[in-house]
Parts: C-alpha cells; structure tokens; sequence
C-alpha cells in the first residue's frame, strides 16, 4: 500500500496585535484593532505508518523478494496451493538445477537400488527406495515373492544381502532391510495427493538390469485401477519378457494374471518403463518420490503374422501413489506379511 503524505504549506502571517504609536499621553491605552488577530492553524497530523501483523507481513514479503534465490524456493515447496503445508517439504534438488531431470538424477539416484531376488524358479530383477540410511528400503511385493536369498546393489556400486521384514500382496509392496548397512541416502517421500495430469516426472530403476537407468516423462492419467498378480504360487513372471503381468479395463497384458490378484488405483506414466523398473521411483521435478512403479505394457510381438515383432515400454507404465505407501508403513514395520 502507498501512502500518500500532504506537503507541509506555508501558514498566514499574523499581524501584529495593535499598530505603534509613538508619543501620546502616558499610561494612555491604544485602540483596539480594527479586526480580531486569527488563531494559528494548527499542522494537519501526519498519518502514522500501519503496524502490528499487518505491517509485519507486508514486511516478511518485501524481504523474501529481495533475498530471493533458495529462500523463495523454500516457500514454494513448504506451501501447496491450497494454502496448507506438504508432505514434500524438501528442497532434494539444489535451486541451480531445479526443474531439470539431470537435477533429479543427480539428487535422487544415491536413494535407488537394484534388487535381485533367488527363488526356485530362477533370479529376477527390480528395483527399490531407500528409506531410511540404516537400509530400509521399499519395493514390490512381486519383485521378491517366494524368494530364497536377496541382494541389493546400491547406487555407489556396494552389494548387501537383506531380508524381508513385511509384505501386503494386497497393495503389492514389500518392505526389506539391508544388513550391516550404515550411511545410506533416504529418498524424500513427498505426496501424491496433488499430482495433477501433465506433471513432468522422472523415473529411475534398474530395468533389464541396468542399475540406475533414468527416463522421463509426465503423468499420463490419475486412480487407473490396475490389476496385478499377489505373487502367490506364482515367483516369476509368466511372461519374461514383457515383465510382470497385470490386467487394465478387463483385459490381461504380460500374460496370465492367475486367481489370486488385488486392484489398486495407480498413477499412470508415459516415462519408459520396462522389466527391473517395478519398485523404483516415478518423481516429481523437486526431487520428491510420488509413486512406486509397479506396472508396465511391454508387448512382446504385434506383427500377427506379419513377421514385424515389437518389445519394451510403449508409454503405458503405473505406479503406486506414495501416500498409499506411507499409509502401509506402519504396518510393512512391524513386520505383517499378507
């Protein structure tokens, strides 16, 4: 708000009180003045400047305009658009390199590892998120169903064995824990509640293998209920080579899903995502996991007869919304295996 101050005027000089005379009789009182003298006017009171919250705030403003920078990257992730605080209160991404994917990667890699699970079937391969720097790290449930042994590789090239502490086929997620770890980087578990169709994202994993793979893309759609296998009875994949089998809109994709499956409200992405991806990151442009990618369509041939063959992601990959995660921790925690 401008103030606006009136400028201080000249005021009226007074005339004297009576007119001199020189002589007369001694003691003798002068005349009255022809006209009463005017009172002085008094100076118009100055308008104070406004203080209390008001004045305190428009302050806080100012200063955060002028400081600008990583303060007022700060604000904007502490504060959603709703005017409340956020989950995805950290600044994961240096102010320099935000809203790039080479930023994301560099940030958010460090918290991403390679899972690959020993079962009486054969090896698999996928992914998972730190979560804590002791090793806790969540992945899929159907990334190590039914396995005997576990190794996980983290991003500096380190191997750990680790086993599993909870499970939920339910939600298809599955809590592990690295032994004898020690200093790892947590991921930033951010919210999903605001993820808008068209966000940017990123996704990091471990797909065929490839330890710390990064693509990118956006968030194609939201609540897609995808259907996928509870791994029960069922450790590998029916279809190796177009990754783990689920079914969308009544129809099964990467092979038979079996009897016993769950549904889930996934965020779908058209960041590539291919087999060894399930259990890594989908992450939003401020270095925050939004989701645990679960699913992807890999045909594994669509020439009928023509003899043209196609493999690998066409765009249509899912993920598990992180606050679903958050909401099952506690109970990945304490140990339940369902």
């Amino acid at each position: 708000m401008t103030e606006t101050f009136r400028h201080s005027g000249e005021y009226p000089q007074q005339q004297s009180s009576a007119p001199v005379h020189h002589g007369g009789t001694r003691g003798a009182f002068p005349p009255p003045p022809a006209h009463a003298p005017e009172a002085p006017q008094a100076p118009a009171p100055r308008r104070r400047r406004a203080r209390g919250p008001a004045a305190l705030l428009a302050a806080v403003a100012v200063a955060a305009a002028v400081i600008g920078g990583g303060t007022a990257y700060g604000v904007q992730t502490l504060t959603d658009r709703d005017g409340g605080t956020t989950a995805a209160s950290t600044d994961v991404v240096p102010t320099s390199k935000k809203g790039t994917v080479a930023g994301v990667a560099e940030a958010v890699s460090p918290s991403i590892v390679e899972i690959s699970a020993t079962t009486g079937q054969g090896k698999s391969t996928g992914s998972g998120v730190i979560t804590t720097s002791g090793g806790e790290i969540i992945t899929n449930n159907h990334v190590i169903a039914g396995a005997s042994s576990i190794k996980v590789r983290t991003d500096d090239g380190k191997t750990y064995d680790a086993e599993v502490v909870g499970t939920d086929s339910k939600k298809d997620l599955a809590l592990i824990q690295l032994k004898d770890a020690s200093g790892l980087k947590p991921a930033s578990l951010g919210s999903s509640e605001n993820v808008k169709v068209g966000d940017e994202v990123v996704a990091i994993g471990s797909p065929e293998g490839l330890t710390g793979t990064v693509t990118s893309g956006i968030v194609s759609a939201l609540d897609r209920d995808v259907t996928v296998s509870t791994g029960d009875g069922q450790e590998q994949p029916q279809d190796p080579q177009g990754g783990w089998p689920f079914e969308f809109d009544g129809r099964q994709f990467n092979g038979d899903t079996g009897s016993s499956k769950t549904t889930y409200k996934a965020l779908q992405t058209d960041a590539s995502l291919n087999p060894g991806n399930s259990g890594g990151a989908l992450i939003d442009m401020n270095g925050n996991i939004i989701g645990i990618n679960s699913a992807m369509y890999s045909p594994s041939s669509s020439g009928q007869g023509t003899g043209e063959s196609a493999s690998g992601s066409v765009g249509l990959g899912f993920a598990i919304p992180i606050d679903t995660v958050k909401d099952d921790l506690g109970k990945l925690r304490s140990g339940s295996k369902t």
